[in-house]
């Protein structure tokens, strides 16, 4: 099966050269999703809650557009410029992903696109 671009405009447009996300026909790949408003292209404000959930948000809506949901999520990985940010990220986190565990990593980077505080992407499977 050739691989299908997926696209939504209730994510923001990729910053760069790449695709919200790609479908293999058994595996989405989501692209790294930040902060940003989908509507404004900017970050949804300053503070760390409002970029983690909107991020979250923005992850939720490729992955619809791919048809799929959180559950069908296998892996995730975090990358935060604050580590001490890491506890109040899992709050949202759980919101998100209620009781459904992906396997995950929290990497700390030195910075994000667009001066972003979090991002996140995932490999989803369809059922």
């Amino acid at each position: 099966m050739p691989l299908k671009t997926v696209h939504t405009e209730l994510a923001p447009a990729a910053v760069g050269p790449y695709s919200q996300a790609i479908d293999t026909g058994s595996l989405v790949f989501v692209s790294g999703q930040i902060g940003l408003n989908p509507a404004t292209g900017k970050l949804a404000g300053d503070d760390f809650g409002a970029q983690a959930r909107q991020a979250l948000a923005n992850l939720s809506a490729v992955l619809e557009a791919a048809g799929c949901r959180t559950d069908n999520v296998a892996a995730v990985d975090v990358f935060l410029t604050d580590m001490a940010n890491f506890v109040e990220f899992n709050g949202y986190y759980e919101k998100t992903f209620g009781d459904h565990r992906p396997a995950r990593a929290a990497i700390a980077v030195r910075a994000l696109p667009l001066g972003a505080q979090v991002e996140l992407k995932c490999i989803a499977q369809h059922r």
